[in-house]
């Protein structure tokens, strides 16, 4: 499945600094059912997010209309320290996709989750402690404060101060997410390249 191709995200975002945000709290079992790959975003967070009664709970911060922007959703999530830990349930990057988001930003991710949210399309952006402190501080400053991510250049930038830092990605996931590919769609865009390597391969 083709996902938005990812090259300069610009946004606001949603800060959470909550630290060891596991996969269960971002989709809880309950709702693993589905196999198709829509409809999660409506249960990211869910017990977090709402009551029993279904009703949102106002202190969580996606129900904040601080953080919401009319016309513009924010396309980023900034997450504290140790971000989908947990089991391995690609169930959770499915609910942050289908919510909205294309880039997450901690300081530390789970590796299996870091993994599982390139394979749908999210850039998961690792920074220094140092750095994931200076962009709390600046939304908390002014909550409609912007983010550049550049995928080719690999940083991330507080577009108001200029602050800056790199981050790392490995090669083959940079070029699937700038092409909005899946493993699958890199293996089809070699279609050709490979229908030619097996005409040269004895039978």
């Amino acid at each position: 499945m083709a996902y938005d191709k990812f090259t300069i995200l610009r946004s606001s975002a949603v800060p959470m600094p909550n630290e060891n945000v596991d996969t269960d709290q971002i989709i809880p079992a309950r709702f693993l059912k589905a196999t198709e790959r829509k409809g999660f975003g409506d249960n990211l967070f869910r017990d977090w997010r709402y009551n029993n009664d279904n009703t949102p709970k106002a202190d969580f911060v996606l129900n904040n209309h601080t953080y919401s922007s009319e016309g513009a959703p924010r396309k980023i999530l900034v997450g504290g320290k140790n971000f989908g830990s947990g089991s391995s349930r690609e169930h959770a990057a499915w609910a942050i996709y289908d919510y909205g988001f294309r880039c997450v930003v901690s300081s530390f991710f789970a590796d299996i989750f870091r993994n599982n949210a390139i394979n749908v399309g999210i850039l998961p952006v690792q920074v220094s402690p140092e750095f994931l402190e200076k962009i709390f501080a600046a939304i908390e400053a002014d909550p409609a404060t912007e983010l550049e991510v550049n995928l080719p250049e690999q940083t991330i930038t507080l577009l108001a101060t200029g602050d800056s830092e790199r981050f790392a990605i490995n090669s083959y996931k940079k070029n699937n997410l700038t092409n909005g590919y899946d493993d699958i769609d890199y293996l089809l865009s070699m279609k050709n390249e490979i229908e030619t390597f097996a005409e040269t391969r004895p039978f």
